[in-house]
């Protein structure tokens, strides 16, 4: 269940895969490196000592460039395919500050208010239910904080 404006929904099934992490790499991921740094660029967001969450993070070239701007940041990624997060957690050159949660973009498994930073790149398009997955990135990022996507 996941709350919006103090309505209770029920968050879409969301199904990815049956895919490994090295098949989503040649397919997605190769796009998802490219794309990663001209977003950063894009959402200016002040990395310095922030929060960040990466909504449908795949293998995980954005919270890795979120982590490689700014060492001071903590990054956490969250997608539904364990497959992908166990490639990402295997390819991480930042275990003490890039960690990566299993959830849904829909009924994301974070507080209120927990996040200075929450983006999600070439996800939203895949998501059964986009404008839920939007209002679950402004529930989990904190007043003041930046949400954006890209697609």
């Amino acid at each position: 269940m996941s709350s919006t404006q103090g309505i209770q929904t029920e968050a879409p099934t969301a199904v990815f895969g049956p895919v490994t992490g090295d098949i989503y790499q040649r397919q997605m991921g190769r796009w998802s490196r490219r794309l990663a740094e001209p977003f950063l660029d894009f959402v200016a967001a002040n990395l310095h000592g922030a929060a960040a969450l990466d909504v449908g993070c795949g293998t995980g070239s954005l919270s890795f460039a979120m982590a490689r701007r700014d060492p001071t940041a903590s990054v956490t990624g969250c997608d539904i395919s364990e497959a992908l997060l166990a490639h990402g957690r295997a390819a991480n050159p930042y275990p003490d500050r890039v960690r990566f949660e299993p959830g849904n973009a829909c009924a994301l498994p974070f507080p209120d208010s927990s996040f200075d930073l929450v983006l999600s790149s070439l996800v939203l398009m895949f998501v059964p239910d986009g404008a839920l997955a939007a209002a679950e990135m402004a529930r989990v990022a904190k007043p003041g904080g930046v949400v954006a996507a890209a697609t």
